[in-house]
């Protein structure tokens, strides 16, 4: 047996990928076990890894699961003496030939995202209920103790049973709110991907492609929402410029000197249609305005045509919107590059009496940065000691090891940097909502 055989062009890997989530979905609604019923699936799409290549995919590929599932379920409830007369009357149930074919994934993508679970609780959950990876997969991701990470599953399950959850989306009000928690987890995921918090690796591409894929599923049902658009807009335009984003050794490239050739053209087309239809919406919302930042960077044949008066307007709706001293930071940058580093210092000291930026190795960074391209002597000194400290903090941006200025050209190209190609009528867009162009 082979992993490479296909199904409508689908290898049988995608496919059960793509299946698993909906498959569990339909167990939990119709028993409503979540820890028994995801041990059914797993062992359901078992055994099909173990009989589709030999016997062929069946017809129903999703009810064959569904039903499969349903029998590994009723096995183990049999084994459970407390459970006797529940199982002696679901065991007497006839399968329905037709499952329906309802796509639970969004659903499952709520209840994983409960708001009795941490953040890291809430994005492992997702990447084994819904991603489909194993336990060892996710804790390797994270770099923890595949222990660690059951225990951790193991315990948001048990949340989700206390807290009494029933399966189904939330009311209207708590929907929303829900839905936020649940794009914020697949940011995380994509993050942790693109650009990984610990270990060797720049970036884990697994990672970020799997935050891509449960992306779409949110996109496709819910195509009118913008900031679930913005946020898949955003992966892609990030992601565009993996392949230019290390060297051959391993070293992380500045946006400024990345070679554009190397960037994927089809996920920037992709993602500026995106953009464009999630800022057609009554509403602008973060992930809509980093997708316009990304957006107005992918637009520039070179970094020198690169439009930082919009890059600027853009951080500043943002800054309005959703107050974050690393917006302040960016924008800072931003406001130097169209009115030069004086006024880009001048937004930095605005951020000295804020307690979470204190001694923060990206702050002196870029003042560090703009110091030394206000090209005066005390600019200079002051910038070399301020170099010192960034070189010896422990993390963030110095992880290649080439002295600030390159340091500092990686804060133009976080994952959230956004914007987009029809630069006219988006600007036509920030004028109407009353915010000014930055000067030129």
């Amino acid at each position: 047996m082979t992993d490479n055989w296909r199904h409508d062009g689908i290898t049988h890997r995608g496919l059960l990928r793509e299946l698993t989530p909906q498959v569990l979905g339909a167990l939990v609604r119709r028993y409503g076990q979540f820890e028994g019923c995801e041990d059914a699936v797993q062992e359901a799409v078992l055994a099909a890894t173990v009989q589709w290549p030999a016997e062929g995919v069946p017809d129903n590929p999703r009810g064959w699961l569904v039903a499969v599932g349903s029998r590994r379920l009723i096995d183990q409830m049999r084994s459970d003496h407390a459970r006797r007369e529940r199982e002696s009357a679901t065991a007497t149930e006839v399968m329905p030939e037709d499952v329906p074919d309802t796509d639970d994934t969004l659903v499952l993508l709520f209840l994983c995202c409960h708001p009795a679970l941490t953040a890291a609780s809430q994005t492992a959950l997702t990447l084994r209920a819904v991603g489909g990876l194993t336990t060892a997969e996710i804790a390797r991701a994270f770099l923890v103790p595949e222990a660690t990470m059951a225990a951790r599953i193991s315990r948001a399950k048990q949340r989700i049973k206390a807290a009494g959850s029933s399966f189904g989306l939330p009311d209207d009000a708590e929907r929303e709110e829900r839905l936020r928690v649940v794009l914020h987890v697949l940011y995380l995921i994509f993050n942790q991907g693109y650009t990984a918090s610990s270990g060797s690796e720049l970036h884990r591409a697994d990672l970020a492609h799997e935050a891509i894929r449960l992306a779409r599923m949110v996109h496709a049902q819910l195509p009118e929402d913008g900031e679930v658009t913005g946020l898949l807009a955003l992966m892609l335009l990030t992601d565009a410029r993996r392949a230019a984003r290390t060297t051959a050794a391993g070293d992380l490239v500045p946006l400024d000197e990345q070679d554009r050739k190397k960037w994927d053209r089809g996920l920037i087309d992709e993602g500026m249609e995106l953009v464009k239809a999630s800022l057609a919406g009554p509403a602008l919302g973060p992930y809509q305005l980093q997708a316009a930042i990304a957006a107005t960077h992918a637009d520039a044949v070179t970094a020198e045509e690169t439009d930082w008066p919009q890059v600027h307007a853009l951080y500043l709706i943002l800054e309005r919107i959703a107050p974050n001293p690393m917006v302040t930071l960016n924008r800072a940058i931003a406001l130097a590059e169209t009115e030069g580093p004086q006024a880009g210092l001048a937004l930095l000291a605005t951020l000295d009496s804020d307690g979470r930026m204190a001694g923060h190795h990206r702050l002196l960074s870029v003042r560090a940065h703009l110091l030394e391209n206000a090209a005066t002597p005390r600019g200079l000194a002051a910038g070399g000691r301020n170099v010192r400290l960034v070189q010896v903090h422990p993390a963030g941006l110095d992880v290649d090891g080439h002295g600030h200025r390159r340091q500092v050209r990686t804060l133009q190209e976080p994952s959230h940097d956004w914007s987009r190609r029809d630069t006219t009528a988006l600007k036509v867009r920030l004028r109407q909502r009353g915010v000014p162009r930055a000067r030129a």
